[in-house]
């Protein structure tokens, strides 16, 4: 832990200059303006929801749910960067402006939720429950891997929330999904960035945790109910599956930004990482084309089959 004080304190001018970035970058917006209230009603007792209600594809359906939930464990979250960061100096300024603008994504998701009846609001409450109560999620073992983890996580959650919105049927859903899409990837640049700056001071400290991070790495939906179920649905639809982990995160952040390929001076062990990271990462685009083909060859079955065999497991 000495050296993660250490290595804060040295970094709180670089958080600094990242803060004032973030602020100068981060546009004002009030979720009360983007909700179609027009469209709401009262739920009368004993009323249940029906799917027809909102009609939609069931995995987008899963994915409002999945992101939402994701979003209302912000208590949990905020725990953890708070005890990685602290609560002094640029560090503890950032984790109390994330922790605001996290908890308006919740917000502005519920009530679009609700007002459309997107989704089963007696399911949704009762998954809040348990996921709040649970309180599941990642728990890095040093500053440099939760800034790796959360970089990662961040872009995926953007990459999550976009096309989630794409694929919505109306202006409304997809300028909320837009709108809290663009202020995870001001999250993700922060993060990105201060790890980058990690690099400079401690490349085999990064690398290492790059290792541990990304053949680790899982969507926060942990504790969510029917996570797997509603995971499978969202990578079927191409919300969120292999091929973005891989073209979208890990090629341009760990390999473009970060330059894992060309890093020099590390450590023995650092270099083992970066070996292993690499090939995990090989076999993670290998599964991305295996899967992309597959789906290609569902929606157009007079298309050329893919190569024979299973998909490759990434062990």
């Amino acid at each position: 832990m000495d050296r993660d004080a250490d290595l804060l304190h040295e970094l709180s001018p670089i958080a600094e200059q990242l803060l004032e970035r973030h602020l100068s970058n981060a546009k004002e917006w009030f979720p009360h303006q983007l909700v179609p209230w027009s469209l709401g009603r009262d739920f009368e007792a004993g009323e249940e929801w029906q799917p027809g209600e909102a009609p939609m594809e069931e995995a987008v359906r899963s994915a409002l749910f999945v992101n939402l939930l994701t979003e209302d464990n912000l208590p949990h979250y905020f725990r953890t960067i708070d005890r990685l960061f602290g609560i002094d100096d640029a560090w503890g300024a950032w984790t109390k402006r994330w922790t605001a603008e996290e908890g308006r994504h919740a917000i502005v998701i519920r009530d679009y939720l609700t007002v459309t009846r997107s989704v089963d609001p007696v399911a949704l409450e009762r998954g809040r429950m348990v996921q709040v109560s649970l309180g599941e999620v990642p728990q890095p073992q040093s500053v440099v891997d939760g800034l790796v983890y959360v970089t990662l996580q961040e872009l995926a959650t953007r990459i999550s929330h976009g096309n989630t919105g794409r694929l919505l049927g109306d202006r409304y859903g997809r300028e909320i999904m837009a709108r809290v899409a663009g202020d995870e990837n001001l999250h993700h640049v922060f993060y990105r960035d201060a790890t980058t700056a990690v690099l400079e001071v401690d490349p085999s400290a990064v690398v290492l945790a790059v290792d541990r991070q990304v053949r680790g790495f899982e969507m926060p939906g942990t504790g969510i109910p029917g996570f797997a179920a509603h995971a499978k649905s969202i990578a079927a639809a191409g919300i969120y599956d292999f091929a973005s982990h891989h073209d979208r995160i890990l090629a341009p952040v760990v390999l473009g930004h970060w330059r894992l390929e060309s890093l020099e001076g590390l450590t023995p062990e650092a270099e083992e990482a970066r070996i292993r990271v690499l090939r995990y990462m090989a076999r993670v685009g290998k599964a991305a084309r295996f899967l992309s083909e597959r789906r290609q060859e569902r929606a157009d079955p007079g298309a050329p089959a893919p190569g024979a065999g299973q998909a490759p497991a990434l062990v």
